[in-house]
Parts: C-alpha cells; structure tokens; sequence
C-alpha cells in the first residue's frame, strides 16, 4: 500500500488542508486538531455532528501555528465575536493548551436526531475523539464510490487491506505507528459539505450493514517522523 493523500485539520469539524507532507509525532499529525471551537454557555466542544455548517468553513495552519478561518462567504474569521456570528450563537475558538475538559455530543439515533443525545469525552491531547488512536487511515478500496472527505481521515491509501493492520505496527516515511482499532463511525460521514457533496444517510447506512458501522482504522505513532505522499507503507 502506498500513501497517496495526506490531510490535516486545524479545527475540528472545519475543512482541513491537504498537504505534500507532514510531521507525525504523539499527537498525531503537526497541527492536526489542535483547535475546537466551544458553546460558551454549555461548555461542549461544537462538531458537526451537532452543527452541520461547521463543515462549511476552512482551517489552515499559519507559520507561527496559529490558525486562520475562512467563512462561507470568504471572509476570514477575526476573533470570537465573527465565529459566534456566523453560528449564532455564543461560540470561542481554543486551542489544547486552553482546554481541560473535552465534551462533544452525539446523536443516540442518527436517523433520528431531534431525539436524545449523549455526551462523550474527546482525547487529552489534540482534539480526537478517541485516546486510542491519534492518526486515521483509509484505503481507496474501502471508500470507492464515496467521496473521501466525509470520512475526515489523515491517510488515503492506495490498494486495499487496511483492517487487516490492526494489531500490528507499520511504517511510513519516518514514522512509525501501531495500528490500534477500527474506527466506529457516526453520523458525520453523512452531513453536507462544500463542492456538491450532500446529506445522505445512505453512506452511514450501508457502514453500518456491510461492515459492522466501522470504517477506516485509527493509530497511534510510537516513533516520530515524517510522513510523505508516495510513501510505502511497510509492516515493521
């Protein structure tokens, strides 16, 4: 299997960059979630599992590690009070280093999701939703005929055979990773995002009834390094 595409996302939920390469280390991949943005009265972390229009703005890292926010309509968030404007509602934008608490929110029905919702804790570190895993990979095989943004991964493989990684350490570039779990997917995968993409259920659905609800696998880096488009992926 070899690395075709590597993709960062500065802000959770918000379109991310794709680059040529990248720095993988503890935290996943440089910058990668390192930014949430947060209901100032309720305290959650907002996604868009629970905010849909999150997906319709765009991060990118700056130089000095900041980031910079781009609006639906092209204007580039200044601070707080913009963001909370385009969300109505109060929001902040914080980075890691800002935030103890990690509370996200997901539907208990995703056909249903004016029913009841379930809170959840996000990993110490970047913004993940899970500890157990700090890099995503999916293969071209496993998402064919889907576009892969909805599944928000790090890696696009080419080839197939990335469920059969989990449980075993593999290389790419530089960096090492042990891949750790399956990665359970939720109703993101189905919300509307820029370029035509729209909602649709049926993704989440066939997920669900062909592979159990899992797609993509999630790992951990247990060596630094970097990581480059056109990289082998070989099994340590």
């Amino acid at each position: 299997m070899r690395l075709l595409q590597i993709w960062r996302y500065p802000v959770k939920s918000l379109q991310g960059e794709q680059l040529d390469s990248a720095e993988a280390g503890a935290e996943g991949l440089a910058g990668d979630r390192r930014f949430a943005i947060f209901d100032a009265e309720t305290g959650f972390g907002l996604t868009a599992r629970r905010q849909p229009q999150l997906l319709f703005a765009a991060a990118r890292t700056r130089p000095d590690a900041t980031v910079e926010i781009t609006l639906p309509d092209g204007s580039v968030a200044a601070d707080d009070a913009a963001l909370s404007a385009w969300l109505e509602r109060q929001v902040v934008l914080r980075s890691t280093e800002e935030v103890r608490e990690r509370r996200f929110e997901n539907p208990v029905d995703f056909e249903e999701e004016s029913g009841e919702w379930e809170p959840f804790s996000g990993s110490n570190g970047a913004f993940h939703d899970s500890g157990r895993a700090s890099v995503s990979l999916v293969s071209s095989a496993t998402i064919a005929g889907w576009e892969p943004r909805r599944f928000r991964s790090n890696l696009l493989l080419d080839g197939q055979g990335e469920d059969e990684l989990v449980g075993s350490r593999i290389r790419l570039g530089d960096a090492e990773l042990d891949v750790s779990m399956r990665i359970t997917r939720c109703v993101m995968v189905t919300r509307p995002q820029p370029d035509g993409i729209e909602r649709d259920l049926d993704v989440l659905r066939s997920i669900h009834r062909k592979r159990g609800g899992e797609l993509a696998v999630g790992a951990l880096v247990v060596r630094p390094g970097t990581v480059t488009v056109g990289d082998d992926l070989r099994p340590v």
